[in-house]
């Protein structure tokens, strides 16, 4: 996966379940978070809802869970487009621990832009769309 947007995340205790791992729901919430934060730098900001063009609903969720994480592991997460449609998008995410490159987990999110009045998918904002495929081709 070519990722033009990455962040280290450190797995905390609180985020293992009693075998000792990452709980399985928190490969979600980690990968969540770096995919929102790519989305700011593309200037889709998540945390004013009332000022974006769109709404955007998450309609898939996927992850492989390919090695396990352990707290106090380092986690590269890093977060691309896949693939641009007319009224959606699927970011892809893929999770390396820092201190060996191994990779821990991979999946993706299928984002649809939605109309906030009538809540039907609608045309991805262009110039979001603008921004998503410049990032793709970085």
């Amino acid at each position: 996966m070519s990722a033009p947007y990455s962040e280290v995340m450190k797995v905390r205790y609180r985020d293992t379940d009693s075998q000792g791992h990452m709980f399985f729901a928190n490969y979600l919430v980690f990968a969540d978070e770096v995919c929102g934060n790519y989305m700011r730098t593309l200037g889709f900001d998540w945390s004013d809802p009332e000022a974006l063009p769109t709404f955007v609903f998450t309609a898939n969720a996927n992850c492989d869970y390919v090695h396990e994480c352990l707290a106090g592991d380092e986690i590269a997460v890093e977060v691309a487009y896949n693939r641009i449609g007319n009224t959606s998008a699927t970011l892809g995410y893929a999770m390396y621990r820092v201190a060996d490159r191994e990779l821990l987990a991979k999946g993706g999110f299928t984002q649809v832009f939605v109309d906030r009045e009538s809540r039907k998918p609608t045309p991805v904002p262009q110039a979001v769309r603008e921004a998503m495929e410049a990032s793709v081709d970085s």
